[in-house]
């Protein structure tokens, strides 16, 4: 059975601006126009699912979707949570430098990029079984990771994809093989052109 799942980051929000680990806020002004005028551009889905944070929450109502279930919950950066990483850097050069370059090491109360890894291929795998179209917002950092455990790809390479705000990543999949379809932006579709698939 094909799965096909559409991944759309939030977005932009005032901890996203200032690159701060999620601190819980929501979208910031330009962020909420930006997704409002995105409404209307997705297709149709049988299931929608929408990561807890607020400004996945806020995104999934500003492009005018009802979930249908929950996604996973983003990165849990514990004591680093709301904060940049220069600024823990500063303080903490052998806990980041250790973060950056061990996928086992975790902060201080947090998730460790493995743990990361594996909760999100457990839950792309788990969509798999069912099969059909599923649109989930969700945090960049999960965006991440699925595309990861699609590739087969170290967890190390995490750290080579960049996911921006208010874009999509399609995901096709069975039988454990996924093709990945990355960066599609949202919004009202050039003229001439057309908008995601």
């Amino acid at each position: 059975m094909t799965v096909r799942v559409m991944l759309i980051s939030p977005a932009a929000s005032t901890a996203l601006r200032a690159a701060r680990f999620d601190d819980g806020s929501g979208l910031d002004a330009r962020g909420l126009d930006a997704a409002r005028s995105a409404a209307g551009t997705l297709p149709l889905s049988g299931h929608v699912l929408v990561s807890p944070s607020l400004r996945c929450r806020q995104t999934a109502q500003a492009l005018g979707l009802t979930a249908s279930g929950g996604a996973p919950s983003g990165w849990a950066m514990g004591a680093w949570r709301g904060r940049t990483l220069d600024e823990v850097a500063a303080e903490q050069p052998d806990a980041v430098a250790g973060w950056l370059s061990d996928p086992a090491a975790a902060p201080p109360g947090g998730e460790s990029l493995a743990g990361l890894c594996d909760r999100a291929a457990g839950w792309l795998d788990a969509l798999a079984e069912g099969g059909g179209r599923v649109l989930a917002v969700v945090e960049p950092e999960l965006v991440r990771a699925a595309v990861v455990h699609a590739l087969g790809s170290p967890a190390t390479a995490f750290w080579r994809l960049d996911v921006p705000p208010l874009t999509a990543t399609d995901l096709s999949g069975r039988a454990g093989r996924w093709n990945v379809r990355l960066g599609a932006g949202l919004g009202p579709a050039p003229a001439g052109g057309a908008g995601p698939e």
